[in-house]
């Protein structure tokens, strides 16, 4: 029987834990300890941070598995890449890894690679970002080089605001230094994907974007992105181009991108599948199991994917604009072209406001014939689902 090591227990994790043992395969999960479904799905489970590299290390010697991965997370993609590399299991190098989780090292690798990227500054000082405002001119983004999930990420738009968003960033990172970057105004899309040796699956897809007053967090995506075969092909070009600088083969991946009129640009890619749905999302517009696909890869095994879509596909996570106590869920009348409500909570639990994605309490997945279709499905189901909160 295969062996696999799965890092994170999360909500994004649960349905590739799921799959892993419906394919028959022994699925060890590790994580922090805490109140993380993906623990009641394990065959074994071990209480340890997946950002220790030793620790994880020596967990995957010790069962012997088969492979290592994650889904959803950027948290973990370091210790993989190290794990692979250690043990010569099928994934991304350890210095891909150290790349795509610091948002400075990947800028840096986009630059001397030649992919179309915004102009950015690393500082680690409030005069250095002040400098830095000046030399990009503003509006800028202050980020935090390796956090996810929209977390210490700002816009400054002044002078004024410089002080406050360089501390916001700087107290959401465990690094000494933040990126700061110019600020493009276009239009936000993802892509996802798969790159093999010789070989690519990009599939651009349209944010459902919510604004937190500090940055758009996204809370939903829509398959397919609707554009010329121009710009596809541009964003195709510019994709494989970042791959290409950030060394990734055989590897899943999620990017950022912005649309400038006919002109992509690469914000940040992630060696991993996105989260929010996507790995659902795809499955959906494609007719395939993308969790699986995942699993067979990090097992070394040959994947391919289908390149025409059976329909079209959108998702949402569901969340509150007030935190307190659950006390009552209720779903109405819903279509039969709804796919999957999920919700994370349960009557009498505690949830938060929603500020960002790991604030969410479920999540709903629809389709239809076209983005058009599918989005009026998605939101009658959002109006038919109730979730009462107290403070």
């Amino acid at each position: 029987m295969k062996r696999v090591l799965i890092l994170g227990a999360g909500v994004y994790q649960v349905p590739l834990i799921k799959k892993s043992r419906e394919m028959g395969i022994y699925t060890i999960v590790s994580s922090i300890p805490g109140n993380y479904p993906g623990f009641s799905n394990a065959d074994k489970v071990f209480y340890e941070n997946t950002v220790d590299l030793d620790a994880i290390l020596r967990v995957a010697r010790e069962e012997k598995v088969d492979a290592i991965f994650t889904t959803g997370t950027d948290v973990a993609v370091t210790t993989i890449g190290y794990v692979c590399e250690e043990l010569g299991l099928c994934g991304i190098t350890y210095e891909s890894a150290l790349c795509v989780t610091n948002k400075a090292r990947m800028k840096q690798h986009f630059l001397e690679g030649g992919v179309r990227t915004a102009e950015f500054c690393k500082v680690s000082s409030f005069e250095e970002a002040k400098a830095a405002c000046r030399q990009i001119s503003m509006p800028v983004i202050f980020k935090s080089v390796d956090m996810s999930g929209s977390r210490g990420i700002i816009r400054v738009d002044n002078e004024d605001e410089i002080e406050n968003a360089f501390r916001y960033s700087l107290t959401s990172t465990h690094c000494d230094y933040i990126l700061v970057e110019k600020f493009l105004e276009g239009y936000e899309i993802g892509v996802d994907g798969y790159v093999s040796e010789d070989d690519w699956f990009i599939v651009p897809h349209d944010k459902i974007l919510h604004s937190n007053g500090a940055t758009n967090v996204p809370v939903g995506h829509a398959f397919p992105f609707e554009c010329s075969s121009s710009l596809r092909k541009d964003i195709e070009e510019q994709i494989k181009k970042a791959l290409y600088a950030l060394g990734l083969k055989k590897a899943f991946f999620n990017a950022d991108v912005m649309i400038c009129g006919d002109r992509s640009y690469i914000i940040e890619i992630g060696a991993r599948c996105g989260a929010t749905c996507i790995p659902e999302l795809i499955s959906i517009h494609y007719g395939i199991d993308y969790y699986e696909k995942m699993i067979l890869n990090a097992l070394g095994e040959t994947v391919d994917f289908p390149r025409n879509p059976v329909c079209a596909s959108i998702g949402e996570i569901l969340r509150s604009d007030r935190g307190g106590l659950i006390t009552d869920i209720s779903v109405g009348p819903i279509s039969k072209q709804v796919d999957e409500i999920v919700f994370d909570y349960s009557v009498g639990d505690t949830i938060r406001a929603f500020n960002v994605g790991p604030d969410r309490i479920g999540h709903v997945i629809a389709h239809g014939a076209n983005v058009s279709e599918a989005r009026e499905v998605l939101e009658d189901a959002k109006k038919a689902i109730k979730v009462l909160v107290k403070d």
